[in-house]
């Protein structure tokens, strides 16, 4: 098996990776990049990392020659350079949610990968939680029968301590993935169209930031080769709610729907007016063997961290990220979650904002598959 050094940028949840990633018989070494050298220090004893895998300054990391493969874990806004300065640099690259904050990062990014023949891979959480892999098996196996609507929701608290200033004011849906890849992967299709709304209004501090007025954004998707239609909301601020990352699918067999407080339970709906309640399995089974524990809540290195203070560990996600990915690299294959994939997954969000700064005009998605 090829043997792989990955670097992880990022230490906020980034360093949740840096166990899996160790155990993975694909690997070789693993470094770690942050800003930070006390965090940089406490890591390295922790994990037992190589010091000369450490790095204070991401522009060092795509420079090294041993250095295989880059996953970066760091604030949005820095996605598109450094997924840019990776792939430029020949490195396989995985980068966390969302691509990029605009249609023409993504186009830049789609267009790096193609150029550089590395991997690239979104680590798009909301596509391996325990609850999307067993919808999306219900879908697989015929046992929804045709779907008919799906809906999917991100409500969020981000006034929270903790957050990065930058989030402030964030337009809801301008970071749309973890609402809208669910409903299009679960369709295996892509976003065509999309009619924004926005309702409510932010606190005038919010607003200016992003000269963003919406408290909440729903759009409605067009589905390329589907008569499927698909509903997304997102939240950021000045909404009262607890944390909800949800999809909803509609079939002619059956239907499931999201829980509507963490851990009720979800609801099968399967014929006249039967519904139960469910606790959907774990997915460790579908996992190599030394990263499968990896899917429980209590292997969470850092609970307290505000990603997962909301959001219940990110569904048992992480170790199917980093098996996808590696997988890819040493398969040689496009991975699940490919370039022009994430471009389609964050532009459904981009033009969704575009549409809501704009009456509700209906906005084409481009196609970065042509």
């Amino acid at each position: 098996m090829k043997q792989i050094t990955v670097v992880i940028v990022g230490m906020g949840f980034g360093k949740e990776f840096i166990p899996i990633y160790q155990r993975h018989p694909a690997i070789k070494r693993v470094g770690i990049c942050t800003r930070n050298r006390k965090t940089l220090d406490e890591l390295k004893a922790k994990f037992n990392l190589d010091e000369d895998l450490l790095f204070t300054n991401y522009e060092d990391v795509p420079k090294r020659e041993d250095v295989d493969a880059i996953h970066i874990v760091t604030p949005v806004p820095e996605h598109a350079k450094m997924t840019l300065a990776s792939l430029n640099a020949g490195k396989h690259t995985a980068c966390t949610i969302p691509m990029a904050m605009t249609v023409e990062d993504c186009a830049a990014i789609v267009a790096a990968k193609r150029k550089a023949n590395k991997v690239y891979m979104m680590m798009e959480t909301a596509l391996y939680t325990r609850e999307f892999l067993y919808g999306l098996n219900l879908a697989e196996t015929g046992q929804l029968g045709r779907i008919q609507f799906v809906r999917g929701s991100h409500i969020q608290d981000m006034s929270m301590e903790g957050w990065d200033e930058y989030w402030k004011g964030f337009p809801p849906m301008l970071n749309g993935t973890h609402a809208i890849s669910p409903l299009l992967r679960i369709n295996n299709t892509k976003a065509e169209t999309v009619v924004c709304h926005g309702s409510g209004r932010l606190s005038d501090d919010l607003a200016k930031r992003y000269n963003a007025p919406f408290a909440v954004e729903t759009a409605t998707f067009t589905l390329k080769n589907s008569d499927v239609v698909a509903e997304a909301t997102r939240s950021l601020f000045d909404v009262v709610r607890q944390y909800r990352e949800s999809y909803d699918v509609y079939g002619t067999k059956m239907s499931f729907e999201w829980e509507q407080l963490q851990d009720e339970e979800h609801i099968i709906f399967d014929g006249g007016e039967n519904a139960r309640r469910i606790d959907v399995p774990d997915t460790d089974a579908l996992l190599i063997p030394e990263i499968a524990s990896f899917t429980k809540r209590e292997k969470i290195d850092d609970p307290n961290h505000v990603s997962f203070l909301q959001g219940a560990g990110h569904g048992g996600s992480h170790p199917h990220l980093v098996q996808e990915f590696l997988a890819a690299i040493v398969e040689g294959r496009d991975s699940a979650v490919d370039a022009h994939i994430a471009a389609n997954y964050t532009c459904a969000g981009i033009c969704a904002h575009e549409s809501a700064m704009n009456n509700g005009k209906r906005i084409n998605i481009p196609d970065f598959e042509k």
